[in-house]
C-alpha cells in the first residue's frame, strides 16, 4: 500500500469500483450484441452454406 492510497478521498475507492463496473457493463454488452448479430446471420444461412465454412446449425448457439 502507497501512501496516496492511504489518504484517498472518502469515496474514491467506491466511485472508482462504479466507474469500472460500467466500463465492464458496456464492454459485456457489446460482446453480446456481436455475438447476438453473428448468430443471426449464421441463421440465414443453408446447411450447405454452414457446411462449407465448418460449421452447423448446432454450433450457432455455441457461439
Amino acid at each position: 500500500m502507497t501512501t496516496a492510497n492511504l489518504h484517498a478521498p472518502l469515496g474514491a475507492v467506491s466511485v472508482l469500483r462504479l466507474v469500472d463496473g460500467i466500463f465492464n457493463l458496456k464492454a459485456n454488452l457489446a460482446v453480446w450484441n456481436d455475438s447476438r448479430k453473428t448468430q443471426n446471420a449464421l441463421r440465414q444461412l443453408s446447411a450447405a452454406q454452414l457446411d462449407d465454412i465448418g460449421i452447423s446449425y448446432a454450433d450457432i448457439a455455441k457461439l
